[in-house]
């Protein structure tokens, strides 16, 4: 959709000049302005359009780290109304304390697709020895999957790696993995963690 609203952009003053010249005289100062709108509106929306399409990691993980008792999250940020800006896109990896997480079950209103509400689950970082909620992030599309992840990562922090079920093959940083025939997954900016976060995030001290 990018490059046909990009298009647009270029479409609304062509449009004013192919009539400046059949008319042989200035469009109403009404149509110019609303030639002006639609471009600026076309150029933004086909900028921010293109950037969620291209700029979006592979995946955005998580990672649990049962020594230091902390979790590491790979979130990818935006910002609509700054779709030039540098500093409002991009990704962040956040570090938070085991103990302040909580699982959320919650409904998100999904204007797209089937419509109507979406489960999810999302945890939330809780202010230290309360329950006032600072900060939430995603974990899980369904409910019924987040509280299978949520009871394996509670077992893994709370009793090891022993406690997991046992998998037919074992676990592995598949998130780089390239998926045959998802091109977009193939094209998208594969994760990669800061070299001190992704040291700290595996070692123990």
């Amino acid at each position: 959709m990018a490059p046909f609203i990009l298009m647009l952009s270029v479409g609304f003053p062509a449009t004013l000049i192919a009539l400046a010249i059949k008319e042989q005289s200035a469009p109403a100062f009404s149509l110019v302005l609303v030639g002006l709108f639609g471009t600026v509106t076309a150029v933004w929306l086909g900028i921010y359009v293109w950037r969620m399409d291209v700029t979006p990691p592979r995946d955005e993980p998580i990672r649990f780290n049962r020594l230091r008792r902390k979790v590491y999250v790979y979130r990818f940020h935006h910002d609509g109304l700054r779709p030039f800006s540098r500093s409002a896109w991009g990704v962040r990896t956040e570090v938070y304390d085991w103990d302040d997480l909580r699982a959320e079950a919650c409904s998100v209103y999904g204007p797209m697709g089937s419509g109507g509400l979406i489960e999810t689950v999302t945890l939330a970082v809780v202010k230290p020895g309360t329950h006032q909620v600072i900060e939430r992030f995603h974990f899980a599309h369904e409910i019924q999957q987040g509280e299978m992840y949520w009871a394996m990562a509670q077992l893994f922090m709370q009793q090891g790696p022993q406690a997991l079920p046992q998998f037919p093959r074992p676990p592995r940083d598949w998130n780089n993995e390239d998926v045959s025939f998802n091109l977009a997954r193939r094209l998208a900016p594969k994760v990669r963690w800061p070299a001190e976060i992704d040291l700290e995030s595996r070692t123990a001290s």
